[in-house]
C-alpha cells in the first residue's frame, strides 16, 4: 500500500489523454492515477480498516449497471480531492467502486442525486458511516418477505383470487392512513377471506415472483456461511415455500386457519408484527452465535423499522420514506444484487 501524498513530476502515474478514473480502475493494474492535479490511489477493499481509514475516513460506494458506466464516468470526473479507490468484487455483474477521502463528499453526493433523478440511472450511492458487516465471515440476514424477498403483497393477491380485492385494499388504505395498527389491519383483511377455497394458497405459492437479484445475493451469502431468515407479517404457506425453494434457515409468519378446505378468515397463534420481527433478530443471532456486527436486516415498509434498527446494519429496499430515514443504507434504484455491496468484502 502506498502512503497517501501529493503527486510529484517524477512519479510514474497513469494520466493518458482520454483516460478516466473508471478506465484506470477497470482496465489498469497501476496503483496510482493523477486526476485534476490530485493523486488517486488504489487499495483492496479488505484493507480499508487496516491501511486506509486512518488517513481517509470519509467513504462512499457507487454501485451500477454497466449501462450506467458512461454517466458514472462523467460524474467521477468532477472529483477534485485526493482520494483512494477500491473495486468491489462480487458474484454478480454489477460494478462497485468504493471512494475514500479525507473531506466529506457532500458536493459529489448532491451531484450524483441530481444525475440519478435526471437520467433515471441504474445506480446507487451508498454513504458508509459505520463499519460494515463482513461478507466473508459468518453472519445473519433477516429479510421481510412481501415487496422485499418477493415482488408482491401476498394478502392482496389472495384477496384478488378470492374475489375480495377491493375490500382488502380499502382496509390497507385505512391502515396506511394510521387508522388501524398492524394487528387490527391484519385481522380485518384476513376476515375478508372467510369461506375462500384454500386452494388459492397453493395457486399463489406456485407463482410467487422472487425479487430480481435475490437468488444471486443469497447464494453468495450462503457460500460464506451466512444464515438467512425471513420474518414476515404475511403467512406461513408462503414463507415455508420460500424456505424450501431458497434453502433458508428459518421463516416466521402468521398462520391462517383452514377448516374443511376453506379459509375461516382468522389467524391463529402469536401475530408476527413489527416487534415480533425485531425479536427474531436477537433470537436467531443468539441461536447461531452470530458475532456482534454481523447481523443485517432488510425490508421496505414502516413495519420493518424495529427490525432494521435491531440489526447491526439496516437496509431499506425500494422503501417508504420512514424506513429510509431509519435505515443505515438504502437501495432504491437497483435490484437485490446490490445487497452484497452493502457488506465489507
Amino acid at each position: 500500500m502506498h502512503n497517501h501524498r501529493t503527486a510529484s513530476p517524477t512519479q510514474s502515474v497513469v494520466n493518458k489523454n482520454g483516460d478516466t478514473i473508471l478506465t484506470w480502475l477497470l482496465s489498469s493494474s497501476i496503483n496510482e492515477y493523477l486526476h485534476n492535479g490530485q493523486l488517486c490511489q488504489r487499495y483492496h477493499e479488505s484493507d480499508y480498516h487496516n491501511q486506509v481509514a486512518a488517513s481517509f475516513s470519509e467513504r462512499v460506494r457507487v454501485v451500477f449497471e454497466q449501462s450506467a458506466q458512461q454517466h458514472i464516468d462523467i460524474w467521477l470526473d468532477s472529483l477534485s480531492v485526493t482520494a483512494s479507490f477500491a473495486l468491489l468484487s462480487r458474484n454478480n455483474d454489477l460494478i462497485g467502486v468504493e471512494i475514500a477521502t479525507q473531506k466529506p463528499l457532500n458536493e459529489l453526493i448532491a451531484t450524483f442525486e441530481q444525475t440519478i433523478s435526471q437520467k433515471g440511472l441504474a445506480a446507487e450511492l451508498l454513504v458508509i458511516t459505520k463499519p460494515l458487516p463482513l461478507l466473508h465471515q459468518k453472519g445473519l440476514l433477516v429479510m421481510d418477505m412481501d415487496s422485499t424477498a418477493i415482488q408482491i403483497e401476498c394478502i392482496d393477491e389472495l384477496a384478488a383470487l378470492a374475489g375480495v380485492g377491493d375490500e382488502v385494499a380499502a382496509v390497507t388504505a385505512s391502515a396506511m392512513r394510521g387508522e388501524l395498527d398492524f394487528e387490527q389491519s391484519l385481522r380485518l383483511r384476513v376476515s375478508k377471506l372467510a369461506d375462500a377455497d384454500a386452494t388459492i394458497i397453493d395457486t399463489l405459492c406456485k407463482t410467487l415472483p422472487l425479487m430480481p437479484g435475490l437468488t444471486a445475493s443469497l447464494e453468495e451469502l450462503q457460500s460464506n456461511q451466512w444464515r438467512v431468515v425471513v420474518a414476515s407479517g404475511g403467512f406461513t404457506p408462503f414463507v415455508n415455500h420460500l424456505m424450501h425453494q431458497l434453502k433458508l434457515d428459518a421463516a416466521f409468519a402468521n398462520e391462517l386457519v383452514i377448516e374443511e378446505g376453506k379459509l375461516t378468515g382468522q389467524v391463529t397463534g402469536e401475530v408476527v408484527d413489527a416487534q415480533y420481527k425485531a425479536n427474531v433478530i436477537g433470537k436467531c443471532a443468539q441461536k447461531w452465535q452470530i458475532q456482534a456486527g454481523q447481523v443485517v436486516a432488510i425490508g421496505d415498509g414502516a413495519n420493518d423499522i424495529p427490525m432494521i434498527q435491531a440489526a447491526d446494519l439496516g437496509v431499506a429496499f425500494h422503501a417508504k420514506p420512514k424506513l429510509i430515514a431509519a435505515a443505515n443504507l438504502a437501495v432504491s434504484q437497483l435490484d437485490l444484487r446490490a445487497l452484497v455491496f452493502c457488506l465489507q468484502g
